[in-house]
């Protein structure tokens, strides 16, 4: 008996689980449920696995629910198979057991289970066209665990390409500038208040940017709290997320923990973007903004979940609990587009993401269990109407087509300024009007972009209103870290108010592209009744117009440079740069430590 058949093993009805199944090529553990009798009669119920082959390799059984089978299982001593369907488990007493076609239908129509199981597969059937039909039969069929699985613990050893390893190499440094900059902003205070309250004696790992320590959970939560405090970190516009914000705190801060090296550390980081900006698009864009469940954090806590596991070792066959458990604490809400303070959005992109994800691992690595797939089966995660319902945007093969050949980091952008990344064109635009025309003479500003315009129009957050973001640029002649996330001046500025009364924000359909562009164009009204038009298509760091090295150390060396001193910047850069040189990470989170 293997360790599935604990606490039952000296029970004779299950001595026969495994000797009269036929093991053949793939196969794979799944979970069975058997009756059980004791020597005085009485009937229990025992949990074990078999070994047994997968389903595509029974055809004629796998059609019998119309690609709803999941498995079948046979236990020998008390005679009984097990249809494993969508739903509850059907349970057939038989004579004898071998697996071919008519013993299967006849299994599956013998009375007096054949309305049940009549029952059940008009229960599993789906109403509508057949494009409904093949959509949820590739919702059932998303085989992603087993892929997921080898694909991060292959990546612990596998050939990664240069220009891979370079772009993460590249986004660490960002994410790290990111956390000095941001360390004195009140989410980042936030974040270690409750942090140092949590943690007690417990300083098992560094809070970034501090020179604090605790427990692993607290600091991870503090840390990502602190990478987005402001709108300065990276961004994922294909799959709307910001994955650094919780993956480079997992890294640093578990790694720190688990004394892991820098060639390690790269990797995770490398596996948890891949599959955060994977995670959404597989589920479905429109999926989730319809079902108001935030992008920004569902993908980024299964992408730490996945550095996490890479960190600590996780074996292959723990991934379906880890997943299960990401499924259970998949949460966020678009709200944080209202919050004012940026508190709630730093929680929900970066310190929730984070603490979330490494906890699941956490729990996997201690012992606790899951249900198995969390992917397949009823009741089930990818059978609620968000992802089911006709038009749905699911894509079953997103999350695990060519992993480990075909990477998400070149999708992954930098924002060149410290705003939100829609607004950078705007930005960018108005500063280059600036340098040419009298920006004291300026009489109204018409924006005219792509996307969610009015939430951008109208946002209570410094760094994502437009109309006070080029308030800002008029008065100032410039736009730095500390105006573009001012409360004070964005609350009670009378200059800035009057000026931002001359910015007009409007949707242009025709900027409207898929995949998703951020473009602007803006227009600029003086005093004289002159009109000065420019159109821009992207902003440099924008993925098809990505930074190169240099552009990220000139932004990290911005950053970092008026709180560390020159040299530790310089210091900072050129470390990462050898990351994999490393033996531990504790010299990088040393570096950023103040």
């Amino acid at each position: 008996m293997d360790a599935g058949c604990s606490g039952h093993s000296a029970n004779p009805a299950l001595r026969g689980c495994h000797d009269r199944f036929p093991v053949s090529e793939p196969a794979a553990w799944i979970e069975c449920r058997a009756s059980c009798g004791d020597e005085s009669g009485a009937k229990d119920r025992a949990t074990f696995q078999l070994l047994i082959p997968l389903v595509h390799g029974i055809p004629s059984v796998t059609a019998l629910a119309d690609r709803r089978f999941i498995a079948l299982g046979y236990c020998n001593e008390n005679r009984t198979v097990f249809c494993y369907l969508e739903r509850p488990v059907l349970e057939f007493p038989v004579s004898s057991f071998t697996l071919d076609r008519r013993n299967a239908l006849g299994l599956l129509g013998a009375a007096p289970l054949a309305l049940a199981a009549g029952r059940l597969l008009a229960e599993t059937s789906v109403a509508g066209d057949s494009d409904a039909a093949t959509m949820n039969s590739d919702i059932q069929e998303a085989n992603w665990t087993g892929p997921l699985a080898r694909y991060v613990v292959d990546s612990r050893s596998a050939q990664i390409p240069e220009d891979i390893r370079e772009l993460a190499r590249r986004h660490l440094l960002d994410s790290l500038a990111a956390a000095v900059a941001c360390r004195d902003l009140e989410p980042a205070a936030l974040g270690r208040r409750f942090a140092t309250a949590g943690s007690g004696d417990d300083a098992a790992a560094p809070v970034l940017a501090t020179l604090e320590r605790r427990s692993v959970l607290d600091a991870v939560f503090a840390s990502g709290m602190t990478v987005h405090s402001a709108e300065i970190n990276d961004f994922c516009p294909s799959a709307f997320t910001q994955p650094g914000a919780a993956v480079v705190p997992v890294v640093m801060c578990l790694g720190s923990a688990r004394g892991v090296d820098g060639e390690a550390a790269l990797r995770a980081l490398i596996a948890g973007y891949e599959v955060s900006c994977r995670l959404p698009k597989a589920l479905g864009i429109r999926n989730l903004i319809d079902g108001a469940l935030a992008n920004h954090s569902v993908g980024p806590l299964f992408g730490s979940a996945v550095a996490a596991a890479s960190l600590i070792g996780l074996d292959e066959a723990r991934f379906s609990d880890l997943f299960s458990y990401c499924v259970q604490q998949a949460s966020g809400s678009w709200q944080w587009l209202r919050d004012i303070e940026h508190v709630e959005k730093a929680f929900t992109f970066g310190g929730m993401p984070a603490r979330r994800g490494v906890e699941c691992a956490l729990l996997v690595e201690s012992g606790f269990t899951g249900m198995g797939d969390p992917f397949v089966g009823t009741p089930g995660w990818l059978n609620s109407s968000m992802f089911r319902r006709p038009g749905s945007d699911f894509d079953a093969d997103y999350l695990t087509e060519g992993l480990g050949e075909r990477f998400e980091l070149p999708l992954v952008g930098y924002k060149r300024y410290p705003v939100g990344g829609p607004t950078q064109p705007v930005i960018e635009l108005m500063l280059d009007f600036i340098e040419v025309l009298p920006r004291h003479r300026i009489r109204q500003v018409r924006i005219e972009m792509p996307g969610r315009t009015g939430a951008f129009a109208v946002a209570q957050m410094p760094a994502l209103n437009l109309p006070y973001l080029c308030a800002i640029i008029i008065a100032d002649g410039r736009l730095d870290f500390v105006a573009a996330q001012s409360r004070q001046r964005f609350l009670s500025d009378t200059t800035v108010h009057a000026l931002m009364d001359r910015v007009e924000v409007v949707h242009d359909p025709a900027q409207e592209a898929s995949p998703r562009v951020e473009s602007a164009r803006v227009i600029l009204t003086l005093e004289d009744g002159s009109r000065h038009e420019r159109f821009l298509d992207h902003v440099k760091g924008f993925p098809a117009h990505p930074f190169d090295r240099q552009d990220v150390e000139e932004k990290a060396m911005e950053l970092t440079a008026p709180h560390l001193g020159l040299d530790q910047a310089r210091a900072l850069c050129e470390t990462v740069w050898r990351v994999e040189k490393l033996d531990s990470v504790d010299a990088l989170v040393a570096l950023i430590a103040r």
